[in-house]
């Protein structure tokens, strides 16, 4: 994987985010409004994927939409990852958009290494994810969640159900006690993605300065 680096270089706060080339078109903008929501100085390491479905799939599942299934790339593109979160003098965060939400939410179950998951618009719906969950308690103290309001409105079957597998597990990490939020963004899955993004790391920076 190729690494991307945004922001101050020794800020004692680092961003984990796993792209692909459409999210490069937004990093700038996304690392600009995460700088003026948070107002903290931060160190953006974006990892850019080569195999969008594979990297970052847990486990196999089949296509839900044209013919590429789904692989189980995320354990290696993890051990990647990790190999640049290793001075635990730093606080390091892990977030994405989509299936890289998904990803980071995933990572936190598996390490220790990261204070938490920024997940906005995560790919939820992911076969068996909600239920893998409920058999684990995730490795961080705060967990945010975001979708857009027009996401479960769509005549995929399988994807219709990202709003009830969010929900079910904004609820179940609270029970846990993770601190845990969900958001709600205007429009579909398509729109705004680096400024849904920098709203999700935003909050955990703002979490962290305020407690």
């Amino acid at each position: 994987m190729d690494l991307l680096e945004y922001g101050q270089q020794d800020a004692g706060t680092v961003l984990v985010q796993p792209v692909d080339e459409h999210d490069l078109e937004g990093m700038d903008r996304e690392a600009a409004q995460i700088r003026e929501d948070a107002g903290e100085d931060f160190r953006l390491l974006a990892f850019r994927v080569k195999s969008w479905n594979r990297d970052l799939s847990p486990w196999q599942a089949p296509a839900v939409w044209g013919e590429e299934s789904f692989g189980d790339g995320a354990a290696d593109t993890l051990r990647v990852i990790l190999k640049a979160c290793t001075d635990r003098t730093k606080t390091y965060y892990i977030g994405g958009y989509s299936l890289a939400g998904l990803f980071a939410l995933w990572a936190v179950y598996q390490t220790d290494v990261f204070s938490g998951a920024a997940a906005a618009s995560p790919s939820m719906w992911f076969p068996g994810f909600t239920d893998w969950m409920k058999e684990r308690r995730p490795q961080c103290g705060a967990v945010y969640l975001s979708l857009g309001d027009r996401e479960e409105r769509t005549r995929n079957p399988i994807m219709a159900e990202v709003g009830d597998r969010i929900r079910a597990a904004h609820a179940l990490l609270q029970e846990q006690g993770v601190d845990c939020t969900l958001e709600w963004n205007r429009g579909n899955h398509f729109q705004n993605n680096d400024i849904r993004t920098a709203k999700a790391f935003a909050w955990q920076l703002r979490r962290r300065i305020s407690s």
